[in-house]
């Protein structure tokens, strides 16, 4: 008797009267136990689940207000402290088809985290890639290798794995942002590493300059610095640590502004939109994660549209109708909503001058892209 006979079996196969299936007789039973006892499974009972026609995600469209999302994160900031244990303050998105998990899609973490006053958030390092997208409020730095980077409304700031970082709050009140990860793609992969770094960072990380050293560096459009070197392997990521509001802003308001003296730059009418590359080789800033932002100026509405691979998106501001797949919501600044896999989706603006800054549907995403491109498993279908 074989070692898989002497315990139960997780394989239960059971012989249907179904086209394209054999006849069910007792010889077919008897080779569905033998299967069974032996832990294996034939390929004609699966292949509509393991080959579908088109991608099935797991994960299902869903919307986060941000509004109770930032009320339940001050709830935590007077309750539960920032240290060893948890490490952050931070609260996960679970989509509610992944059986709980603080997983927003199969390979993609979005969360809320929020710091109080003079907190500090201990240093550590992980494998899994990062970014930090700040929606509104400024005070806090994030201290990304003894490089201490300003964080305010409207900055993104990736940060690839297997880097220490740190988090300080040097103002009087609390502020929240949203974080990043590729947490549940490297959970699935089994390649996950993490190691703590020191309890408090040290005196020289406690400043709080106007401009990180990275972006004193990188920090210039068109411009790579001769010290960075020219040949090589470059860092996994992009060695700039910030990507400044003012910057992203103009270039969508310049976008905008050439379609309308008719000399194109958007990538649909009213819909501007701009990628964070790395300005070491103009590729993602992350390997696994990339990041854009987009902008529908009002009554702008883009065509439905949908992707293989899943994507994450915050409404920086304004408002508008989200449609994913046979879900629509009203959406409106800070609202967090997702997009899975080969699902269609499509946006409206109904932002006004009451509601943002621009006049525009501003909207802040990330994508596991670059894995799906690499795998050469990227796929995109837009309808008219």
């Amino acid at each position: 008797m074989t070692a898989t006979q002497n315990r139960a079996t997780p394989v239960k196969l059971t012989a249907v009267a179904a086209p394209d299936q054999p006849e069910v007789t007792p010889a077919l039973e008897e080779l569905y136990r033998g299967f069974e006892r032996e832990l294996l499974v034939p390929l004609w009972t699966e292949i509509g689940d393991l080959m579908p026609a088109h991608p099935r995600s797991r994960a299902v469209p869903h919307l986060w207000r941000w509004e109770s999302l930032r009320r339940l994160a001050d709830q935590a900031g007077h309750i539960v402290p920032v240290g060893r244990g948890g490490e952050r303050r931070a609260i996960a998105l679970a989509n509610p088809s992944l059986g709980g998990r603080p997983f927003a899609t199969p390979t993609l973490w979005a969360a809320i985290q929020y710091l109080m006053p003079g907190e500090d958030a201990p240093e550590h390092r992980h494998t899994q890639h990062a970014f930090r997208f700040v929606v509104e409020g400024s005070g806090v730095w994030t201290v990304v290798g003894g490089d201490a980077v300003p964080m305010n409304r409207g900055d993104f700031l990736p940060q690839a794995g297997w880097n220490w970082h740190a988090h300080r709050n040097a103002t009087s009140e609390p502020m929240a942002w949203v974080d990043g990860l590729d947490i549940p793609f490297q959970y699935v992969t089994e390649a996950q590493f993490f190691e703590f770094g020191r309890d408090e960072i040290g005196a020289a990380e406690r400043i709080t300059p106007e401009r990180s050293r990275s972006e004193q560096l990188w920090a210039h459009p068109g411009l790579r610095p001769l010290s960075s070197g020219s040949t090589g392997e470059p860092a996994p990521g992009s060695p700039l640590l910030a990507y400044k509001w003012a910057h992203t802003n103009a270039a969508l308001n310049d976008q905008l502004q050439l379609e309308r003296t008719g000399f194109g730059g958007t990538v649909e009418p009213g819909h501007a939109a701009v990628r964070y590359t790395n300005p070491h080789n103009g590729a993602d800033v992350l390997p696994t994660i990339r990041a854009e932002f987009h902008r529908l100026a009002r009554g702008a509405e883009t065509a439905p549209a949908r992707e293989t691979g899943s994507s994450v998106f915050q409404v920086f501001d304004g408002s508008g109708v989200v449609t994913v797949g046979d879900q629509s919501w009203t959406a409106t600044r800070g609202d967090l909503f997702v997009v899975p896999s080969w699902t269609p989706f499509s946006f409206k603006s109904e932002a006004g001058a009451s509601d943002s800054d621009e006049g525009a549907l501003d909207l802040f995403r990330f994508s596991d892209a670059p894995v799906f491109e690499a795998l050469r498993l990227n796929r995109t279908q837009k309808h008219a």
